[in-house]
């Protein structure tokens, strides 16, 4: 029997159900420009004389998204975008700063490209620290903080200039714009920035406040993206359930009729499309319950990504984090009631300041009567700038941390286990993602690219990536299944 891959990248960022966490708080992709679609390999075959632009992108899918729109930028005008050191005329750093090891590996990245290449432009999360960058490299260019779009192709310009005689006819950019994901599914981010508080989190500080963008913006890129053969959406932001507050819910227009700028509304126009469209980074806000019914009614995939973060009453009052957690379980009772195919996966934090053994012992017993589908979890890392490191509150040791981590672990992986053998014999849907010479691997609604299990799949004729199969389950272990087509 074919066994699961090892994890493509390797970080000290979280692990989630075995493999690293990317889609969650701290996430780190150092393959240079990665994931480049067959497609636009095609779009970017262009004269030899245009400017050329390397990237590297770090940190989450919302990054992700700022390199795809800095990208389509520069391809606009000419640049072509190269997947090597040698040959390009500049390299841009994406770069993550939400911990202390994302900052390192973001400065391990730079370092890497001025070695490689010499010219070097900083953006991302880290880029507010301006600083902090030209102490350990003070030969980059330039550097610009996250969301300066504008900025960092006017860097590009300075280093070197566009071409004003590329053709725009034969240099074409995709309607959807350039993506740095397979063709067959898209990340839609709909909102920039945080209103919360949370005492280990600095993303406020580097991202801001809530800004969502309007509801008509965002249909009408979903729509783009579902043209250009998109099979899956998924939709993030730093915090999906408060999507509209901060234009309070304002109605806008989608195809002639008026839409309110709202989760809900979002998810009910959302799936009328067609596709696979998946729900990232929802907090346990009660607007949740309205989206629901939407998932049993199959109009969007029964999936909730809740970053949980604790359990413990006292420590998520420590953390600046809702405390009902005894509440929270009711709910995901009375969700499961009402879609019982429902997915929740999340993340938790072992080892914050001042968590005792009766804290981590009550996180347990919590994953236990909530039966999470897919966990992950990472040891607390202190933050520079974040409230939790002012804090009167005694610190873990790391031996302890470790141990609890592998505790949790060890706790999860039995309820993961024993969740995923009731698929044994069921049938349903996979996206096929990729096909090695072992055959065919994807996901089902349960799980979100990169970051969750996998489906082997069997069938009797080739399969395609961004295929769509209906497949019986036949074996499970404590992550992955494995499937023949039906």
């Amino acid at each position: 029997m074919r066994r699961r891959a090892e994890p493509r990248d390797s970080t000290a960022a979280t692990q989630i159900s075995g493999q690293v966490e990317k889609a969650q708080i701290a996430v780190y992709s150092r393959a240079f420009f990665p994931r480049i679609q067959p497609y636009f390999r095609e779009v970017t075959k262009m004269s030899q004389k245009n400017p050329s632009v390397g990237w590297v992108s770090l940190g989450c899918p919302k990054a992700t998204v700022d390199s795809e729109r800095i990208l389509t930028q520069l391809r606009m005008e000419g640049y072509q975008i190269v997947p090597s050191y040698e040959d390009a005329d500049v390299v841009v750093v994406n770069t993550c700063g939400f911990i202390d090891s994302a900052k390192a590996e973001s400065l391990d990245a730079i370092g890497e490209a001025i070695a490689e290449n010499g010219k070097v432009i900083v953006t991302g999360c880290m880029g507010v620290d301006e600083n902090n960058i030209r102490g350990v490299h003070p030969s980059v260019l330039a550097v610009t903080g996250p969301q300066q779009y504008e900025q960092v192709v006017n860097a590009v310009h300075e280093v070197i200039p566009p071409n004003i005689e590329h053709d725009p006819f034969v240099d074409l950019v995709p309607p959807q714009g350039i993506k740095l994901t397979p063709r067959h599914y898209a990340y839609l981010k709909i909102s920039e920035g945080c209103n919360h508080s949370c005492s280990f989190c600095i993303i406020p500080s580097m991202r801001g406040k809530l800004v969502s963008r309007p509801v008509g913006s965002v249909l009408s890129e979903a729509e783009r993206l579902v043209k250009a053969g998109v099979k899956e959406i998924l939709v993030i932001s730093q915090d999906t359930s408060a999507y509209g507050v901060d234009l309070k819910y304002k109605l806008d227009f989608w195809n002639g009729q008026p839409v309110k700028t709202r989760m809900l509304e979002l998810c009910e126009e959302l799936g009328k499309m067609g596709v696979w469209v998946r729900l990232h980074y929802v907090y346990p806000y009660p607007n949740v319950d309205d989206v629901i019914p939407l998932m049993a009614a199959g109009k969007i995939l029964p999936y909730l990504d809740i970053p949980f973060q604790h359990a413990s009453p006292k420590v998520l009052k420590a953390m600046k984090r809702p405390a009902f957690e005894d509440k929270t379980l009711a709910r995901i009772k009375k969700w499961r009631e009402i879609c019982p195919e429902l997915t929740i996966r999340s993340t938790f934090i072992v080892g914050f300041p001042g968590e005792t053994e009766e804290d981590f012992q009550y996180l347990l017993d919590w994953l236990t009567e909530a039966q999470l589908d897919r966990v992950g979890c990472f040891q607390y890392s202190p933050v520079e700038g974040a409230p939790a490191e002012e804090m009167d509150m005694q610190a873990v040791p790391d031996e302890i941390k470790q141990a609890r981590w592998d505790r949790f672990m060890a706790h999860q992986q039995a309820i993961s286990a024993a969740r995923l053998q009731l698929k044994i014999g069921k049938e349903m849907d996979v996206l096929i993602d990729e096909v090695d010479e072992d055959g065919a691997i994807g996901r089902s609604w349960a799980d979100a690219p990169e970051i969750d299990g996998m489906v082997y799949v069997d069938s009797e004729h080739p399969l395609q990536p961004g295929e769509k199969v209906r497949v019986c389950v036949t074996h499970a272990d404590e992550y992955d299944l494995w499937a023949e087509v039906i």
